[in-house]
């Protein structure tokens, strides 16, 4: 590849070690033709000649001051105690204006080495490290592509300067990596702990085992599990030695916090604490599976695939068939919370294995709570009663879960230790004053970010007062919110709604057998009672049913049938709106299970009409409204929607983003402060963008069924975290969306 000088991100490029991680940044460089010369430096001849001959640099030089003369940016890729000595040499050279870098693995011992050659570190050295490499060595195995979608992390000091960290970032970019800052001292601590500790516990697992006389019968019937775990004691011990020396500080203390554990699992191995055993291999499992997805979306995944996956959704079709959509996701959310405070094994059927309530599930594992499963959706709690959590070893995260956070937040107003939660990019824009507010007034001590955004960090210890809060707002996770903190609040604590809205948590909260007293709008508890374990079967989600509602209502010559979808009077705002905009839809085999009412919901293809939304129900659909839009688009008429301001602080702006999305495929919408007007009409196609909202994605794949031509909907990833396997459901009834790209 040819580029003119003015594109050229380099003169000189001089490389110091042609090994594996050396050759590779070299010869990828070379072949981007980024570089005016790429110069190679290494002490072996014959590195050298096949450095040249297999094309990873124009030339090389044994000389050191030779081939830096001039040079534009110098990459150190020497073993980590070989660089004291290279950078002792590079100290007695005039290197100019050029920039240093390396791909050391122990960052702190490169700083200081640096230091101590130089006086004081230099502004144009670049610390980094390539989290990459090979089973192969040598030049022989230089590649160009070695680094593509994999990690590089660069280690800026305080006085770096900026245009050289800037250069050494778009080198790095220039070979598809995925670059990150970090401070020095923690780069080295994560290394210790995810790199350097794994090969020392392998290294030092097989020694001790060769060392015993019966050596030969252990590895003769060694199995798979011992070669995986293993494998990694095959490594270059020289190069390992040396790892370790250097970056001894943070792996003795990573170290001693594994023997900690570690005396911990032997003692509950001797003394027969098998509860104990539970725990660390329950976390351990998911935790493994966690990183694992982490691994694969992060290393080896495009990068522009996973910022922006499309739905590509194909116009018409038929909605047919009979279905069950995943588990009630409010249901899913506080069967984790209340088992886990409960007294007792708890048994949930149903789960919903989407990543917000594994959120949930993950936090209350963080917290000591041991927790068997998910699998097919059957989980099973030992709670550890309402007293019982510990604290949690870091902050807790919730992805993208604003009802983990919110009634978080009330469970944990109450508890004896400090907690951060955090979120995603997404979380971390939406209020969350809503709940932090009436907590304070309870007596939590509570900080958020700017505009009480997360993170939050609630401080431990406080003594909660009971409050009787009037909401000035609807909102179910307020109200849970607030009746979880008074489980642990002085007196009662009673919350007034203006309006219905769901009411899981004070139904699961009689079911675990904790007195809750219901007046008209007003809920009361107090505290001083027990949670006890209960059986829990968690009905199909109604707001994710709600998507094949409106499909099948919209989609010609239709019907399909929903099976045992929760219809918990406070969910069914999206059944009351389509009934009166005249869809067809009944309810079949309706039964309560555990305190819950459920039914088959039965929808045909109905002519649909516009209507005045009644205020009453907009609380009662409020996750629903995205695709109740598209209904309305599909109408004959005009729907107006007013009183549903809180539709502006959710996963996105689902009001503007809605209307965005609508008018781009040629329908007439107005969105107004409090809702939006629709007239309905015919839908085209285009594109439309999610901006990360998993229940827009959804809505506009629904709305192919009625465009007269394909919709590419972007940023659909979230999709996931909501409804996990809405793409194959959709597929299955005749929705014709899928990835693009995909069959």
């Amino acid at each position: 590849m040819s580029r003119t000088t003015d594109e050229l991100l380099v003169g000189r490029l001089v490389v110091v070690g042609l090994g594996l991680i050396g050759g590779s940044f070299a010869k990828g460089l070379r072949a981007r033709g980024v570089c005016r010369e790429v110069v190679g430096v290494d002490l072996d001849p014959q590195s050298r000649r096949l450095a040249v001959e297999r094309g990873v640099v124009d030339r090389c030089e044994e000389s050191l001051a030779a081939a830096c003369q001039g040079a534009d940016v110098i990459m150190l890729a020497v073993p980590i105690l070989a660089m004291e000595r290279l950078l002792g040499e590079l100290a007695r050279l005039d290197l100019g204006d050029a920039v240093l870098t390396d791909v050391g693995s122990s960052k702190g011992n490169v700083v200081r080495a640096a230091q101590a050659a130089f006086g004081a570190m230099p502004a144009r050295f670049v610390p980094g490290h390539p989290i990459a490499g090979s089973e192969q060595s040598g030049v022989e195995a230089a590649n160009g592509e070695l680094f593509k979608r994999h990690k590089v992390i660069l280690t800026p000091v305080a006085q770096t300067d900026a245009q050289a960290l800037q250069r050494v970032d778009r080198l790095w970019r220039e070979l598809g990596a995925d670059v990150e800052h970090m401070q020095v001292e923690h780069h080295d601590q994560v290394l210790a702990a995810t790199s350097h500790l794994p090969h020392l516990l392998a290294f030092g697992l097989v020694d001790s085992l060769a060392k015993r006389n019966e050596n030969l019968e252990i590895f003769r019937y060694a199995a798979g599990g011992f070669r995986d775990f293993t494998r990694i004691a095959g490594s270059d011990p020289v190069m390992w030695h040396d790892i370790f020396l250097a970056n001894r500080e943070a792996v003795l203390r990573t170290l001693d916090v594994f023997r900690d554990d570690l005396d911990a699992l032997r003692d509950a191995v001797d003394a027969g604490d098998g509860h104990h055993l539970l725990g660390v291999f329950t976390r351990a499992r998911v935790a493994r599976e966690h990183f694992s997805k982490i691994l694969a979306r992060r290393a080896y995944v495009d990068a522009m695939h996973s910022n922006d996956l499309v739905f590509l959704a194909n116009p018409g079709g038929t909605v047919r068939g009979r279905i069950r959509v995943p588990g009630d996701k409010s249901i899913s959310h506080r069967s984790i919370m209340l088992g886990s405070l409960a007294e007792g094994t708890t048994e949930v059927e149903g789960f919903l294995e989407g990543e917000d309530a594994l959120a949930t599930l993950q936090a209350f594992r963080d917290m000591g709570v041991v927790i068997e499963g998910p699998h097919h959706g059957r989980v099973t709690i030992h709670g550890v009663g309402l007293h019982g959590l510990k604290p949690p070893p870091g902050p807790i995260y919730l992805g993208n879960s604003g009802t983990s956070m919110r009634l978080l937040s009330g469970l944990l107003a109450g508890q004896p230790f400090d907690v951060t939660l955090t979120g995603d990019a997404s979380l971390s824009k939406r209020p969350m004053n809503r709940v932090a507010k009436p907590l304070r007034e309870m007596g939590a001590v509570i900080e958020t970010a700017a505009d009480g955004r997360p993170p939050l960090t609630i401080r431990g210890g406080q003594r909660l007062r009971g409050l009787s809060y009037a909401m000035p707002m609807a909102s179910a996770q307020v109200k849970s919110c607030l009746l979880l903190a008074g489980l642990y609040a002085e007196g009662e604590t009673s919350v007034t709604e203006p309006a219905p809205t769901r009411d899981h948590t004070e139904r699961m909260l009689q079911g675990f057998g904790y007195p809750v007293t219901v007046e008209g709008s007003t809920a009361r508890v107090e505290s001083g009672h027990s949670l006890r374990a209960s059986h829990i079967e968690v009905p199909a989600d109604i707001s994710s049913a709600a998507f094949f509602l409106v499909a099948a209502s919209i989609a010609e010559n239709s019907e399909l049938v929903l099976e045992h979808v929760g219809i918990n009077p406070t969910r069914t705002g999206v059944i009351d709106i389509l009934r009166l905009m005249g869809g067809d839809i009944s309810l079949e085999n309706q039964r309560e299970v555990g305190g819950e009412p459920v039914a088959d919901i039965r929808v045909r293809s109905a002519r649909l009409k516009g209507i005045d939304i009644p205020e009453e129900l907009v609380p009662l659909a409020i996750d629903e409204f995205p695709v109740l839009f598209v209904a309305a688009t599909c109408a004959e008429g005009r729907t107006v929607l007013r009183g549903a301001e809180e539709l502006r602080v959710k996963e996105s702006d689902r009001i503007q983003v809605m209307a965005d999305g609508l008018l781009a495929l040629g329908a007439k919408v107005e969105p107004t402060p409090d809702g939006i007007i629709i007239d309905g009409g015919v839908l085209g196609g285009g594109e439309v963008h999610s901006h990360g909202d998993h229940r827009i994605a959804m809505a506009f794949s629904v709305a192919s069924l009625r465009a007269t031509a394909p919709i590419r909907i972007h940023d659909c990833a979230n999709v996931a975290t909501s409804f996990p396997n809405f793409l194959a459901l959709a597929g299955q009834v005749g929705i014709r969306v899928a990835e693009e790209g995909q069959p």
